[in-house]
């Protein structure tokens, strides 16, 4: 055997093997012995040696690499299995009911004149896992704190329907009315999993698949957020997250592990269920998924519990002395266990055991029915209770369960283990037959034939459906169930927004500086002020809001062990395990999530949180979009900044920093509110309406976003009896022209209400007009009330038309009318039917790239001189002015020329 020394200096999992040698006669001993146990006793005695020391060595704290994979058996061996305490008998038929139902219930939604179909097979392989957490570990909230947040996985809303029948918590009618929302209203059930839809019912969205492993880290990690800073008593609660083994190829599904290691969050525990089938196919056909996902849990820093086979086995691996047994469940690759989920016993006797006369000794006494149940560790009520209540007590870390199951378990053969079984939604009369009498349900054969199955209900006063009742009373109530306790908040009064609405004097700041100095006054509050939650992706400096780290510091479960290098400066980065700000580092997902948990806290927790999460707009809706709409499903609640907004304020990023269509993006949620603010003031009222309108009494579902830039300017002071509707409803007139005779309208938002402004200046010295400028703080919201009057319009003839808000604001106004932003045309143009007269927009389309604000706005022709002209255009097509003063403004302003505009103001990251 070679010696050390004759070996190239490796790293051995983190461990160099060039570490000094102290006592070469003791490390020679120990590899001696190593090579004895081989020559003597064979590698795998060897393996078993090994294994045992590196599990001791662990238990002494001796520092050892970590192994990525174990063998392809269960974790939890069978003599440290616990006592179960549930009455297997009962629970079994408590389940075979409940999967009687939840296939008929697809099966029924599949009908000729309904065909809304369903999904069967995801639940029947995971039912044995979710009934041991309903009956032994998921916790209600009967006792007034939040219980456990369950993470249910959206193809198996069926299952979790047909158990809420048994419990009396959905009638007939409803399981009738699956994916029937309107046309069987108030019975209507949601396809999956959506708050939104029954808000009474379900919690946590999780069917865009990744954004429910994603969303329960951050809601284990918001648990113990919430309860470091004293807001919520959340010791009890636990997060669990049932999963698919094809969902974890999603990069949301991963992409955060390391953070729920790093803060320790044994709070959570993932349940994988491995069916090894994605939607129409082997997860793994030629590798082993389980074994895959343990090296990623395990590298991240997870513990990782596999539940791989069922009791069955029990016996065959206790008289594996030589590990071949093992060493063959080692190489088999999952496309091969899914071909044995479909064969006979004789096959897998054959082609499992029949290569080595070891094998084929263990099962010779076995028959080949026998041998076709030996079965996957998922479907063992003992073996589940086992995994969970290990992951329960394990601290320290979180918990992923990797469970072994068979997709369309029970099913029968035209469903377990089929590639095409995630679409199959309905089950013959022979299907039907074999299904019933596999769950032994007592129907008889002529209710299976001909018209629709029927549901089955053991009877209210059956000891099982009173033995389902008697465990949901001891764990704490019904699961799922979305309870809103939170109380209204006391809101600050008016002079806590004063600062804001008095301008910004001579100094030049961006809006996004005024948003934050806005919520500086609103964090001081003595009733609400602790209750906002800082967001950011690791630019809170570049947001100006490095302010906040010596006062409301940074989380960190364990505080600052270090000594910041910015120390001794005024604004020093300082975490702590109390602090009220959210810093992840370079993850706009993760900080997505964190928004969510807040958000929701009022209903999960029934304690309000007040999130604010501002990023680059680019990064927002864009993104992160599909979590926006998983925020909208939760009725989570708080203010988005998409902050360095607009297509031309960001001027050196280039193309893929410069947002011009975020506003666009956002219109498309109906659960979003969102505002294109000018100036402070506008500012201090939109966010002073986001809190009375999802804080305040009657409190609405929705969430603002704000778009805010980076570009400084003047703020003006308020105006003497502003039009406070006006901001909030969309639009108001901003400054009304005053030299000039030829009326024209300019309508701008944001970052371009200043351009308006010089554009009205120019018009009225040089043109002859007199332009009023409107800013247009909400092109989305004008929109949306305008299409609800459309739509009462249609359906509701006999009453008195409405008519619009823009439509009535702007009815006086003499046209045309010309609109501008730093967006792209398509946002402004959303209002455009509504707008009484000529009418036309200027935006940035197309892509952004790197310059100066001046050349870009020039290049994009939505800079002041470029309004010009477009209001002349407008006008020249009235006949109000002629046609050469068009050329003549060409000329003149040099539109032509990129080179010729000012550059225009340079820096201001806030």
């Amino acid at each position: 055997m070679a010696s050390g020394t004759d070996r190239n200096p490796i790293i051995i999992g983190g461990l160099p093997s060039q570490v000094p040698d102290f006592d070469p006669e003791e490390t020679q001993e120990w590899l001696d012995s190593l090579d004895a146990a081989v020559d003597e006793r064979g590698r795998e005695r060897a393996r078993y040696l090994m294994l045992r020391l590196i599990e001791r060595a662990r238990e002494k704290r001796v520092a050892v690499p970590e192994m990525r994979s174990t063998d392809y058996v269960n974790t939890i061996a069978t003599k440290d299995e616990p006592f179960f305490p549930g009455d297997e008998e009962i629970e079994r038929k408590v389940l075979n009911a409940t999967r009687w139902n939840a296939a008929v219930m697809v099966s029924r939604a599949q009908r000729p004149g309904i065909g809304v179909g369903g999904h069967i097979a995801t639940f029947a392989s995971s039912a044995s896992l979710y009934d041991v957490g309903f009956n032994h570990f998921f916790r209600g909230k009967d006792e007034g704190d939040g219980g456990d947040q369950i993470f249910f996985q959206g193809h198996a809303s069926p299952g979790i329907y047909a158990r809420a029948f048994l419990l009396d918590r959905l009638t007939e009618t409803q399981l009738d009315a699956f994916r029937q929302e309107k046309s069987k209203f108030p019975n209507g059930l949601s396809s999956y999993p959506h708050p939104r839809l029954m808000p009474d019912f379900w919690e946590f969205p999780t069917v865009s698949m990744g954004l429910g492993p994603l969303g329960a880290i951050y809601q284990a990690r918001m648990n113990r957020y919430m309860e470091a800073r004293g807001i919520a008593d959340t010791s009890k609660s636990h997060v669990w997250a049932y999963l698919g083994d094809g969902e974890m190829d999603e990069p949301e599904s991963l992409g955060q592990l390391s953070i729920a290691a790093r803060e320790g969050l044994d709070n959570l525990t993932f349940v994988v269920n491995c069916n090894l089938q994605r939607l129409d196919g082997p997860v793994r056909g030629n590798g082993k998924v389980i074994q895959e996902l343990e090296s990623q849990f395990r590298g991240a820093g997870w513990n990782v519990i596999k539940l791989v086979w069922d009791r069955s086995w029990d016996p065959l691996l206790a008289q594996d002395r030589t590990g071949i047994l093992v060493n063959k469940l080692n190489t088999t690759p999952d496309g091969q266990f899914q071909t044995y989920a479909t064969e006979t016993g004789a096959y897998i006797r054959e082609h499992f055991f029949g290569d080595d006369q070891r094998l084929r000794d263990m099962v010779k006494d076995m028959s080949d029915e026998q041998i076709l149940h030996l079965g996957r560790g998922g479907h063992d009520h003992k073996k589940v209770y086992a995994a969970y209540a290990a992951a329960k007590a394990h601290k320290g870390q979180p918990t992923v369960i990797l469970a072994q199951t068979v997709k369309g378990w029970t099913l029968g053969p035209n469903f377990e283990g089929r590639n095409a079984t995630h679409q199959m939604k309905k089950l013959t009369a022979d299907d039907l037959k074999r299904f019933r009498d596999r769950l032994h349900i007592p129907i008889a054969d002529k209710e299976l034939e001909g018209g629709a199955p029927p549901y089955y209900h053991p009877g209210r006063d059956s000891e099982e459906i009173q033995y389902m009742h008697d465990r949901r009373k001891s764990l704490g109530g019904y699961v799922p169930s979305r309870v809103v306790r939170a109380k209204p908040l006391p809101l600050p009064e008016d002079k806590t927004y004063a600062a804001a609405k008095k301008g910004s004097g001579q100094q030049s700041i961006a809006t996004t500086m005024a948003f934050v100095r806005v919520l500086k006054d609103l964090m001081r509050d003595k009733e609400i002020g602790k209750r906002f939650v800082l967001i950011a992706p690791d630019e809170y400096r570049t947001f100006g809001m490095d302010a906040f780290f010596p006062s409301a510091k940074i989380y960190n479960p364990l505080g600052q062990q270090y000594e910041a290098v910015d120390r001794d400066l005024l604004l020093a980065y300082k975490e702590s395990p109390t602090g009220q700000m959210l810093h992840d580092g370079i993850s706009e997902a993760g900080c997505t999530a964190s928004l969510i948990a807040a958000g929701s806290a009022y209903a999960t927790h029934g304690e309000p949180l007040i999130p604010v999460y501002v990023f680059y707009s680019m990064f927002g809706f864009q993104r992160t979009g599909d979590q926006f709409w998983q925020m909208a499903d939760q009725l989570s609640r708080g203010f988005v900044l998409g902050a360095t907004a607009g297509r031309t304020t960001l001027t050196g990023e280039g193309l893929q920093h410069a947002d011009g269509h975020s506003q666009l993006l956002a219109s498309t949620n109906p659960g979003c509110v969102s505002y294109d603010p000018a100036f402070g003031y506008e500012i201090a009222h939109i966010v002073q309406d986001g809190l009375k309108r999802m804080y305040g009494e009657n409190a609405e579902d929705v969430f603002y976003y704000l778009t805010v830039y980076n570009e400084p300017i003047q703020h003006p002071a308020e105006p003497e009896n502003v039009d406070a509707d006006g901001i909030l409803k969309g639009i108001y007139r901003f400054k009304t022209g005053e030299k000039g005779q030829i009326p024209a309208q300019i309508m701008a938002s944001g970052v371009a209400v200043p351009w308006a402004v010089e554009a009205q200046q120019i018009l009225a010295d040089e043109w002859n007009v007199r332009a009023d400028v409107w800013s247009a703080t909400s092109w989305n919201e004008l929109r949306r009330e305008a299409v609800e009057c459309e739509e009462h319009n249609l359906l509701h003839p006999e009453e008195e038309i409405r008519v619009p808000y823009v439509t009535r604001k702007l009815e006086s106004a003499e046209g045309p009318f010309v609109a501008v932003s730093d967006w792209m045309r398509s946002v402004p143009d959303q209002i455009s039917r509504w707008v009484p007269g000529q009418y036309t927009s200027l935006g940035a389309d197309g892509f952004g790239f790197a310059d100066t604000r001046g050349a870009a706005r020039r290049f994009f022709h939505i800079d002041a001189q470029s309004i010009v002209l477009a209001t002349l255009s407008e006008l020249a097509k009235q006949g109000k002015i002629d046609r050469s003063a068009l050329k003549q403004a060409v000329d003149r302003y040099q539109l032509l020329d990129v080179t010729a505009a000012d550059p225009g103001a340079a820096g201001g990251d806030a």
